[in-house]
């Protein structure tokens, strides 16, 4: 059984006691690769993800601006995006989008921000990774605006079958993480039961978002393997199956664009 996790924060802090024991409980997990998400602590450092791709050829990055960090960005900061977007290692620009829960940067800061990533995205035909709280409707009418010619994903995907078709309509992959084992998330089991095979990928979000049974925990990419259970079962179809096919999908949509 081959597993993905598309959306993975292997620089936080809390994995630094035991990052390389995680890595390995995630390979004894199934896992075959990992998406390590390149925001890290923000600007001025866009190389977090690469740094732990570089270590391991199973890991991929990404590079971009956060929704949170978009009042840290400085002069120079898109064309230090654009160069590192060129490494080998990097599959996806993001995560980027907009956050209108937390407000650590002001709405005009996250909307420019995410707009000057979509273009780039656009330039460089490379897929984005999507980062949406409580701005759905404006999430959306900028990716109208701007859409990325290759692609990309809604990451943590929460929403129910209306915003699923809204993101599936725009070409877009539903990322599917421990979100869908939480008790309460009706909609989102039923847009991820309705949802098209072949635009579903599988990811963690770690450390965030622990799934069912491991709620309340660290989480970390081994995690991955209980989502994908509880999402065989909400499809009912076999784990092998859903398993592969996640994977599919995500060596379609990114690793088409290493070199």
């Amino acid at each position: 059984m081959r597993i993905v996790d598309s959306h993975c924060h292997l620089d936080d802090p809390r994995f630094a006691a035991d990052r390389e024991a995680v890595l390995d409980r995630a390979w004894a997990a199934g896992l075959v690769s990992l998406l390590a998400i390149g925001t890290g602590e923000g600007p001025p450092d866009f190389a977090a993800g690469i740094r732990l791709a570089e270590a391991d050829r199973r890991i991929y990055a990404t590079v971009g601006v956060h929704p949170h960090h978009a009042g840290k960005v400085t002069e120079g900061w898109l064309d230090e995006l654009r160069a590192l977007g060129r490494h080998p290692r990097v599959v996806a620009l993001g995560e980027m989008g907009l956050d209108f829960h937390y407000h650590f940067s002001s709405p005009e800061a996250q909307r420019e921000v995410f707009l000057r990533q979509l273009e780039l995205a656009a330039e460089e035909r490379k897929p984005v990774v999507i980062h949406t709280r409580e701005a759905w409707a404006e999430t959306i009418a900028l990716l109208k605006q701007v859409p990325p010619p290759a692609g990309g994903v809604f990451h943590c995907f929460s929403g129910g079958p209306a915003e699923a078709e809204e993101a599936l309509d725009l070409g877009f992959h539903l990322g599917l993480g421990g979100v869908v084992t939480f008790p309460k998330v009706g909609a989102v089991r039923e847009a991820a039961r309705r949802a098209p095979l072949d635009r579903l990928l599988l990811e963690t979000d770690a450390p965030y978002l622990a799934p069912v049974p491991h709620r309340g925990k660290r989480n970390e990419p081994a995690f991955a393997a209980a989502t994908l259970r509880r999402l065989a079962e909400e499809r009912q179809t076999p784990v092998e199956s859903l398993a592969e096919a996640t994977t599919a999908n995500f060596e379609r949509l990114c690793l088409r664009y290493t070199r």
